[in-house]
């Protein structure tokens, strides 16, 4: 049996990953519903709107809590240990285990995404929906892309720590708020702020510097500062997801179990 065809017998032989993929699935779609159900029919009401903009930010917050959970559990519960044993390469076990989670993570943002895509053009059927530009294509089907890469953030910090409450703790307090308050700092916010992982993320999303992660400002103001172009936002996100989860497995190398 391969290490990926364990770590996901491992994911899904407890309760905690369904109850968190339907609690996104439902929070992502019912929230887009409830906006979408109210919103104008006007030519800014688009599938971004109508998929990314609305809910995707609570779904990404719950899919890196599973995220970090597939990892801390194993410490909390000790069977990491057990892991290690099993495969002494803990690189390679880590790696499986970041490469299912990113995956599950994957099928969640697409199912999330276009299922709010599908229900936007049930209430909206006279709105300009239509997936016909690859522009369209990234707004809906990136969701998933860029939940993977959350997840393996999420399982970085997880490594990391080790400890379930202080791993999910970070994760939301800093996508939800840490960068929006370090874009408040005074002459530099801005400069540090195009370059950090999740306002990138909503420059690969949106592409037009709309917002999907629930940031306040002045209306009709970018709500992304992100300098990369859309293709250079996703491999910049995925790069950070990728170092830091070379940082945390080269952490537990090094560390006992």
């Amino acid at each position: 049996m391969t290490l990926l065809a364990v770590e996901r017998m491992k994911l899904f032989t407890t309760r905690s990953p369904w109850w968190c993929a339907l609690v996104a699935l439902a929070t992502t779609i019912g929230f887009s519903a409830l906006i979408v159900g109210n919103a104008d029919d006007g030519g800014e009401f688009t599938a971004t709107v109508a998929s990314t903009q609305f809910g995707y930010s609570f779904g990404m917050a719950v899919i890196m809590v599973l995220a970090a959970l597939a990892v801390t559990t194993e410490y909390r519960f000790g069977t990491i240990r057990t892991t290690f044993q099993a495969v002494p390469n803990r690189a390679a076990a880590l790696t499986a285990k970041a490469t299912v989670v990113a995956l599950v993570a994957l099928v969640i943002g697409e199912l999330s995404a276009f299922g709010s895509w599908a229900l936007a053009l049930l209430l909206k059927p006279n709105a300009p929906l239509a997936l016909d530009t690859g522009a369209d294509w990234i707004n809906v089907a990136g969701v998933g892309v860029a939940n993977a890469f959350a997840a393996v953030i999420a399982v970085a910090v997880g490594i990391l720590l080790r400890h379930s409450a202080g791993a999910i703790a970070l994760l939301l307090i800093y996508a939800l708020a840490v960068e929006d308050l370090i874009r408040m700092i005074p002459g530099v916010g801005d400069d540090i702020y195009q370059w950090l992982p999740f306002n990138v993320a909503n420059k690969f999303l949106t592409g037009d510097g709309l917002s999907n992660m629930g940031r306040n400002t002045d209306a009709g103001a970018p709500m992304s500062t992100a300098v990369l172009s859309q293709g250079g936002s996703l491999a910049y996100f995925a790069a950070v997801a990728v170092a830091l989860l070379a940082i945390a497995i080269g952490t537990a190398r090094r560390r006992d179990a």
